[in-house]
């Protein structure tokens, strides 16, 4: 399999403070298995569905102050270093510097001007998800920011993003494009948001049933900000789980209405 593209999503992970209890939520509400937890990288653990890899979680790093538990959307880069260097001269905040994982690959972790947490991969033996876009795995991210003209101009700026507007009904929706393709949302906080949220890349995981996945978090302790709602693009909600990390779940197969046109940003 080759590396993809410069700026596509290619990995998601989260630190969690009660791993354990992350494993059955997640195994629970989007049928995760877990694959044996690399002690040489601090407990990091691979979630598989159907068993390919899809995303990861891990306990917090022994001595690190404590980290507020959220999902972390990788952008794929032939050379993080290179990468680094744009998002400081875009006005980002680097929160980790470049640095090799083994033979796996390379990766930093930074913000946008805005506050939006991402990182960035560049592949090496693991080369992001095995799977998306079925039932279990990513299927879509968008950047939830309540600075919408800085993420505008930042992640173009960083990769070699095209930037189309949605037009649909007033709502503040840009979608990040590559050869075309749409690969990232772009998506402004209104004050439905809680107000204690701060920005984040919401991923979105697909389900065969949104309602259900809904019922499933909820009946273990998880939040809904919004949804499920019927869409062009599928019936979805915005959910936080347990220990309140921010995720999405799609069901693509249950699509309503025209999909809406995209118009130059």
């Amino acid at each position: 399999m080759a590396a993809p593209a410069e700026g596509t999503p290619c990995w998601a992970d989260a630190t969690f403070t009660d791993l354990e209890g992350a494993k059955s939520f997640y195994g629970d509400v989007l049928g995760w298995t877990f694959a044996e937890g690399a002690a040489e990288y601090g407990g990091y653990t691979q979630a598989l569905s159907g068993g390919k890899a899809v995303a990861a979680v891990v306990p917090p790093m022994p001595g690190q102050p404590p980290v507020a538990p959220g999902w972390c959307l990788y952008l794929a880069s032939p050379d993080v270093e290179a990468t680094a260097r744009r998002i400081r001269e875009a006005g980002g905040e680097l929160v980790l510097e470049p640095m090799k994982v083994g033979g796996f690959g390379s990766m930093l972790l930074a913000r946008d001007p805005g506050g939006v947490p991402f990182g960035v991969w560049q592949a090496g033996t693991h080369e992001g998800f095995e799977r998306r876009g079925e039932p279990g795995s990513y299927c879509w991210a968008e950047v939830y920011t309540r600075e919408p003209g800085r993420s505008d101009a930042f992640f173009p700026a960083v990769f070699p993003f095209g930037v189309r507007r949605m037009d649909d009904g007033g709502i503040d929706f840009k979608v990040f494009t590559l050869g075309g393709a749409s690969v990232l949302g772009r998506m402004e906080m209104t004050p439905d948001f809680p107000p204690e949220l701060p920005p984040y890349v919401g991923v979105y995981f697909a389900v065969e049933d949104c309602d259900a996945a809904v019922a499933r978090t909820t009946a273990r302790g998880g939040k809904v900000v919004f949804g499920p709602l019927d869409s062009p693009f599928g019936r979805f909600a915005a959910l936080i789980d347990p220990q309140g990390a921010a995720f999405a779940v799609l069901d693509t197969g249950r699509t309503t209405g025209e999909m809406p046109a995209l118009s130059e940003a």
